[in-house]
């Protein structure tokens, strides 16, 4: 149903297919608007919650890809992911969450990495709880949302599923 990438995840609404992850938030944000906005209604607010969830969508997801899907890469794509990950702390600052008091737009952008974090701390021998101690606070504070801890996979299945992949223990 994807016309172009042919891949996933892609959202059938009316049987009409809409792709891309962070396509899809803003989709269903604007048909089913509630209570809680996922992205801010100021337009700077707005533009800067979609660059950042643009940067997330495009460096995390390249550079951590590299830390286990390529050999010997790790150590540098280690290193940046972590610099990547402090800049990411760097905007959240002392924020709850990324939007400030409500969970939203980048932090659904950010959270399902959270999954993987096993694998890069594996393959990429760091510690991102260590090294980044204001993010795993904040995927601490995500992950006691039920939203979040039913829709997210455990880090360790995640991890397991890796490593029978590339056939390592």
């Amino acid at each position: 149903m994807n016309p172009i990438h042919k891949k996933i995840p892609v959202l059938i609404h009316n049987g009409k297919p809409v792709c891309e992850s962070l396509i899809q938030v803003e989709y269903i944000d604007e048909t089913w608007p509630g209570e809680n906005p996922l992205l801010p209604s100021d337009p700077y607010q707005r533009a800067h919650a979609k660059f950042w969830a643009d940067f997330i969508d495009k460096k995390v997801n390249v550079t951590a890809r590299r830390i286990w899907a390529t050999k010997g890469e790790e150590k540098e794509a280690s290193k940046e992911l972590i610099e990547i990950f402090k800049m990411l702390e760097s905007e959240l600052g002392d924020k709850h969450y990324f939007g400030g008091e409500t969970f939203g737009y980048v932090d659904i952008a950010l959270i399902g990495f959270h999954s993987w974090f096993g694998v890069y701390n594996k393959f990429g021998n760091m510690s991102i709880e260590s090294e980044c101690p204001t993010l795993t606070a904040w995927t601490k504070r995500c992950l006691h949302r039920e939203s979040v801890t039913k829709t997210l996979p455990k880090s360790e299945k995640v991890t397991t599923f890796i490593s029978q992949r590339l056939g390592v223990e």
